[in-house]
C-alpha cells in the first residue's frame, strides 16, 4: 500500500492456529471441533468443572516446537503453562491455560520479519449468537474449549498490507508441510489479529516505537485483514491529525462501513493475573529430544520453490503456483522421479501440463501423466514426402488464402497450417508445416 502520509504505519501480528490434534490440549475429548452438534465433546476438564485436573497433550507441545524450529526459533529446554485470567462467558474457568514468560519457543524470522515467540494454549468456547422466539440471544458452545492452539507473535516490523498479507499466507504453507494443522480460515483454524499504530517523523528518525497500540481482532481472511488494517490506519491517521491522542484498545472490522469500531479497552499484562499453572508440572527437554523434533521437519515451501527453480529450471511463477498447493508439489516431484530414463519428459513439460493443461486433475497418479506424455512424444509423424503433397494441395485449393499472406496478411498462415493438417488428419509435425509452408509461399 502506497503511504504519502506524514504518519508510518507500525503493524505486528498475532496468529492463532489451531493444532489438529486427536484429541484437546488438556484432556481426552476429540479436538476435530468444526460443524459438529453443540455440546458434544466436552467431559468435566474442558469444562472446567470443580476437582477436574489436566494432563498436557504432548502431541500439541511437539507440533509447537516444530513450527518454532521452522520459523528459526530457540526452543526454551525448560518451559511451563500459566493462568491467564480474563472473565468473559466463553471461558469456563474463568482463566485460560497459556504460556507467559516461558513460551516453548522464541525468537526466530520468516520474510526477514522478527518473531518475538511461539507459544501454545488452550481455545475457548464459541459464542452463537441467534434469535430464538423472536428474541436476541447468545448461546455457547463448548466443544472448541481447550482444543490445543497455537500463538505466534511477531515483532512491530511491517509497514504495509502487501507484506502482511504475503507473510501470513507463508505461515499457513508452513503450517500444512509441517502437517500440524490444515489452518483453514474458514473454518477458524487460523485466525489473525493486528496491532497498528502511527509513528511521526520524529518517532521514524529516533527509531522508536508510537506510546500506544490499537489491535484488531476476530479477523478471518486475508481480504478482510487487508481492508480492516487500512480501515484503521485511515481512522489513526484523521484523529492524529486533529492533534487528538488515540486509546490503546481493541477494535472490530465492520465490513458494510468499512470503518473499526470499539470492542474494548485493551488489556495490560498485568490486567490477567499471570501465575504458574499449579495443575500442570513444568515441561523440561534435553537438546537431543529438540534434536530429535528437528528431524522430523519435512522440506518447506521456501526449500521447494528453491529446489524447483534451481535444480528443475522452471520459472518462479511456475514454482509459486506449484508450492502454493502441498499435494501439487509432491505429485509434480513424483512424476519427475516415474519420468527418470526418458529423457523425452522434462520438468518444464511436467509443470506446463500440469499448469496450463490441468492433466493432474485428469490423470490421479503421476504414472498415469508420464504415460499419457510419452504416448504423446512417440505419436508417428507424416513423412516429408506427405508434408510437401499436403501443402501443394492446400496452397492450389486455397487461392483467396495465398493471395492474402502474400498481400501482407501473416494471420492466414495459422488457416493454411489448419488446412495442411487436416490433409494429414493432424499428424503432421507444427513445425515442419509450417516451415515448409513459409517456403512454398515464399517461392
Amino acid at each position: 500500500m502506497e503511504n504519502k502520509s506524514k504518519y508510518t504505519p507500525v503493524i505486528g501480528l498475532e496468529v492463532h492456529i489451531e493444532l489438529s490434534t486427536i484429541t484437546k490440549l488438556f484432556c481426552s475429548c476429540s479436538s476435530d471441533h468444526f460443524a459438529k452438534r453443540p455440546n458434544t465433546q466436552v467431559c468435566p476438564v474442558c469444562m472446567g468443572l470443580p476437582g477436574a485436573l489436566p494432563c498436557t497433550n504432548y502431541d500439541a507441545v511437539v507440533s509447537t516446537i516444530k513450527f518454532g524450529l521452522a520459523m528459526g526459533s530457540r526452543i526454551n529446554l525448560f518451559s511451563k503453562f500459566d493462568r491467564k485470567h480474563y472473565f468473559y462467558p466463553d471461558l469456563p474457568k474463568s482463566y485460560q491455560i497459556s504460556q507467559y514468560d516461558l513460551p516453548f519457543c522464541v525468537g526466530g524470522s520468516l520474510n526477514n520479519k522478527k518473531i518475538t515467540r511461539v507459544h501454545l494454549e488452550e481455545d475457548t468456547g464459541k459464542l452463537v449468537h441467534e434469535t430464538i422466539d423472536g428474541v436476541k440471544c447468545s448461546l455457547i458452545d463448548f466443544n472448541r474449549s481447550s482444543v490445543p492452539l497455537m500463538e505466534m507473535v511477531t515483532e512491530p516490523d511491517f509497514h504495509d498490507t502487501e507484506s502482511v498479507v504475503a507473510f501470513l499466507k507463508e505461515v499457513q504453507l508452513i503450517a500444512r508441510y509441517l502437517g500440524i494443522s490444515n489452518a483453514d480460515m474458514e473454518k477458524g483454524s487460523m485466525r489473525l489479529e493486528a496491532n497498528i499504530s502511527l509513528a511521526n517523523s520524529e518517532e521514524r528518525i529516533a527509531n522508536r516505537l508510537p506510546n500506544y497500540k490499537v489491535e484488531l481482532k476476530n479477523i478471518n481472511s486475508f481480504r478482510f485483514l487487508d481492508k480492516a488494517i487500512k480501515a484503521e490506519i485511515l481512522r489513526q491517521e484523521e484523529l492524529l491529525l486533529k492533534g487528538e491522542v488515540i486509546s490503546q484498545e481493541t477494535r472490530g472490522y465492520d465490513e458494510i462501513k468499512q470503518t473499526t469500531y470499539l470492542q474494548r479497552v485493551k488489556e495490560e499484562a498485568n490486567d490477567y493475573r499471570y501465575f504458574p499453572e499449579p495443575d500442570l508440572p513444568p515441561i523440561r527437554f534435553t537438546q537431543d529430544q529438540v534434536e530429535n523434533i528437528r528431524s522430523q521437519i519435512p522440506e518447506l515451501p521456501s526449500q521447494k520453490r528453491e529446489k524447483i527453480e534451481k535444480v528443475y529450471g522452471l520459472s518462479k511463477d511456475f514454482a509459486d503456483i506449484l508450492v502454493s498447493d502441498q499435494k501439487r508439489a509432491k505429485y509434480f516431484e513424483e512424476a519427475l522421479r516415474q519420468a527418470q530414463g526418458k529423457p523425452m519428459v522434462t520438468a518444464k513439460m511436467v509443470a506446463d501440463l500440469m499448469i496450463n493443461k490441468k492433466l493432474d486433475k485428469e490423470f490421479p497418479e503421476p504414472a498415469g501423466l508420464i504415460r499419457r506424455i510419452l504416448e504423446i512424444s512417440n505419436v508417428k509423424y507424416s513423412s516429408n514426402e506427405e508434408v510437401d503433397n499436403a501443402v501443394k494441395s492446400v496452397i492450389m485449393t486455397n487461392e483467396k488464402a495465398v493471395n492474402d499472406y502474400k498481400a501482407g496478411n501473416g494471420n492466414v498462415i495459422g488457416f493454411l497450417m489448419g488446412m495442411v493438417q487436416k490433409e494429414l488428419n493432424g499428424k503432421g509435425n507444427a513445425q515442419t508445416v509450417r516451415e515448409k509452408l513459409l517456403k512454398k509461399l515464399q517461392e
